[in-house]
C-alpha cells in the first residue's frame, strides 16, 4: 500500500475572512430576526411580564389569553378576508400587466420606449407619503373611496413600475433564437407567449409577487387615509387600533395580531420559495 493512500484526510482550515464573513452574517441576520422574536414572545407573554420595567427575552408562563382577545375581537375575520382580498387582485393584476408590459418594451421597438421605462424608474422614485394626499382627491373623483378598490389601484400603479423593471430583464434574457424556433415549428405569438415565454419567466413573476404581496398586506397609510367611515372595508393593519388605547394599550393583544398577520406571508414565501430560486436553464434546449 502506498503512502499517498495511507495519509490521512486533511482537515480542511477556513481562511479568517471567510470565517469572519459567516459570523458577521450569522450575527447580521439575528439581528434582523430579533423584531420577529420578540413580537412572538411577547403575544406569549401574561400582560404584567410585558408591562414590566425589567424585560426579559424569555418567559416562564406563556398564555394563550393575546390570542382569544384577537379571534374573538369582532370582523376580525372580515378584515383578515378583506386584506386577502386586496392583495391576492393586486398580486395577480400586476403580475399580469407586468408580463405583458415586459414582454412588449423588450421584444418590440416603438417610439419613446426608452422615456418609458426612465418613467417606471422615476416613479419608484417618488415617496408614498408625498403622493397620499394627491391620490386621496383622484379617488374621490373616481368614486372609490370607503371601498376596497380604493386600496387596489394605489397598490398596483406602485407596484408596476418595479415589477416592469424586474421582468423585463427575465424576458431580455430569453434567447431570440428560442422565438424563432417556436415560429418555424408553427407556433403563434400568443401561443409563444403563454406557453414558452410565461413559465421561463415564472421565476420573475413570483418575485415581483411577493413584493406586491408584502407591500399591499401589511400597508396602513393608504387604508387609514382611503378607507373613511367603511368599517367593513377595513382591513388587518387597521385592526391593530382596536388594541391600541392611548392611555392602556393592549400590547399582548397588538403583537398577537401581528403575528397572525405575519403568518400569511410566511405561508405565501414558503409555497414559492422554490420557484424564487428557479433559473432559466433549459431554454434554449
Amino acid at each position: 500500500m502506498s503512502a499517498a493512500t495511507t495519509a490521512p484526510p486533511r482537515r480542511r482550515i477556513r481562511k479568517p475572512w471567510r470565517l469572519a464573513a459567516e459570523c458577521a452574517a450569522v450575527l447580521l441576520a439575528a439581528l434582523v430576526a430579533f423584531p420577529l422574536y420578540w413580537m412572538v414572545l411577547s403575544a406569549f407573554k401574561p400582560a404584567g411580564e410585558i408591562r414590566s420595567d425589567r424585560p426579559l427575552p424569555w418567559t416562564l408562563a406563556p398564555t394563550l389569553d393575546a390570542f382569544r382577545r384577537v379571534f374573538t375581537q369582532q370582523d376580525f375575520g372580515r378584515y383578515f378576508l378583506n386584506s386577502l382580498l386586496v392583495a391576492g387582485a393586486v398580486v395577480a393584476a400586476s403580475a399580469l400587466i407586468a408580463f405583458l408590459a415586459a414582454t412588449a418594451v423588450t421584444r418590440f421597438r416603438f417610439r419613446l420606449r426608452t422615456t418609458l421605462l426612465v418613467l417606471f424608474l422615476v416613479a419608484q422614485m417618488v415617496p408614498v407619503e408625498a403622493l397620499t394626499i394627491p391620490m386621496f382627491f383622484l379617488m374621490r373623483d373616481l368614486g372609490v373611496l370607503n371601498s376596497l378598490l380604493s386600496l387596489v389601484l394605489p397598490h398596483l400603479a406602485f407596484s408596476l413600475p418595479f415589477a416592469i423593471w424586474m421582468l423585463r430583464g427575465f424576458v431580455k434574457a430569453v434567447p431570440e433564437a428560442l422565438e424563432e424556433q417556436a415560429y418555424i415549428d408553427g407556433a403563434s405569438r400568443t401561443r409563444f407567449l403563454w406557453q414558452i415565454l410565461f413559465p421561463l419567466v415564472l421565476p420573475g413573476l413570483i418575485a415581483t409577487s411577493v413584493f406586491s404581496f408584502i407591500s399591499t398586506w401589511n400597508d396602513f397609510l393608504f387604508a387609514k387615509s382611503f378607507l373613511i367611515s367603511a368599517t367593513e372595508n377595513s382591513t388587518l393593519p387597521l385592526a391593530l387600533l382596536v388594541f391600541y388605547d392611548t392611555e392602556t394599550p393592549d400590547w399582548g393583544g397588538v403583537m398577537a395580531a401581528s403575528t397572525v398577520m405575519t403568518l400569511p406571508v410566511l405561508v405565501f414565501f414558503v409555497l414559492v420559495h422554490r420557484r424564487l430560486v428557479s433559473g432559466l436553464g433549459g431554454a434554449v434546449k
